[in-house]
């Protein structure tokens, strides 16, 4: 089983503020990259590895959950 990610304050902040470096969302924040596009990942082998790789799996864990409200504060 894959180890969930640390939720903490500074990686949701990350997480409205970072974009993505590659691929077909280039350029959008990964707060905003769609569920399927996550899943993706999931089922080509998994998040990239590193800090990327962790707030992936954070948006994940939080769009699965239903808990993007959690993230509505810090964008603005």
């Amino acid at each position: 089983m894959e180890e969930l990610p640390d939720l903490n304050a500074n990686i949701l902040l990350e997480i409205v503020k970072t974009e993505m470096p590659f691929g077909k969302y280039k350029g959008r924040l990964l707060c905003d990259l769609p569920d399927f596009y996550l899943e993706f990942f999931l089922r080509k082998g998994g998040f990239p590895k590193g800090k990327l790789g962790q707030m992936m799996a954070t948006v994940y864990e939080i769009k699965l959950n239903g808990l993007e409200y959690l993230l509505e504060p810090l964008k603005k």
